[in-house]
């Protein structure tokens, strides 16, 4: 067999597997959902909860369906079948390079938004709502304090109307003899929650835009690959795949 086409029927083929891989951890997480709904049925007046896990069981099914086209189309070198998984594999091209795009212009941005949004979040701090907990599992998880410093809660109504205290999260260990006093820094973990949460999002978003950039790489030879056995002249010379 051809060189060139061996090797594009081979990207063809991982691709197919990819799809189908997708597709399967898809299916997994609806039957995994629907698990859990039926397990709570009783406290679930509204069927309509299951809704999501309908529709990611029907976008497993496409996926595997797109594979199966791609696998025999590949196989058997049919154009119709390449075209209509080259349509899929543009698409997800489009999608993925738009993705890459947006993750970066996100990371660009960053920088300049969190500081805001993270003072006002800080400053409903009072130890009942919705921001508490979101503040106490920042500082907690992140060992941090404060959004530029510890210093920072000095400002916030907190401080003021709790003795002069930070909340017991900046705590380095809870157990221990930590009252929140900013006078015992050694007892509070004092760099800022801005700077950490920044290398924690960006690292995220650096690893996400690695596996994106691996598949829109794999998409692009996919490409290049439908091209090459759809371009043939002559069909006389076709081969089986396993030859």
């Amino acid at each position: 067999m051809d060189c060139g086409i061996f090797t594009s029927k081979t990207v063809l083929l991982l691709i197919s597997l990819i799809f189908w891989a997708a597709g399967a951890a898809l299916a997994f997480v609806g039957a995994s959902v629907i698990k859990s709904v039926d397990n709570f049925e009783n406290f679930l007046a509204d069927k309509y909860t299951l809704i999501p896990a309908a529709i990611i069981i029907c976008v497993a099914v496409v996926m595997f369906i797109i594979g199966i086209v791609g696998c025999c189309s590949t196989l058997r070198e049919s154009k119709v079948g390449l075209s209509f998984f080259l349509i899929f594999i543009l698409i997800i091209f489009a999608a993925e390079v738009a993705a890459l795009v947006c993750g970066f212009v996100y990371m660009g941005k960053l920088n300049g938004s969190l500081e805001k949004s993270m003072t006002a979040v800080f400053e409903k701090y009072d130890g009942q709502t919705p921001e508490t907990r979101t503040v106490d599992l920042l500082q907690t998880q992140l060992q941090c304090c404060g959004v530029r410093n510890y210093t920072d809660w000095t400002s916030m109504p907190w401080y003021a109307s709790h003795n002069n205290t930070v909340p017991l999260s900046c705590c380095k260990n809870t157990t221990s003899t930590c009252t929140g006093r900013p006078d015992q820094p050694d007892l509070l973990n004092t760099q800022g929650c801005e700077t950490q949460l920044e290398k924690f999002l960006q690292g995220v978003s650096g690893y996400a835009l690695l596996v994106i950039l691996g598949f829109a790489i794999v998409k692009f030879f996919g490409i290049i690959s439908v091209c090459v056995i759809t371009c043939r002249s002559r069909r006389n010379d076709y081969e089986q795949f396993y030859a």
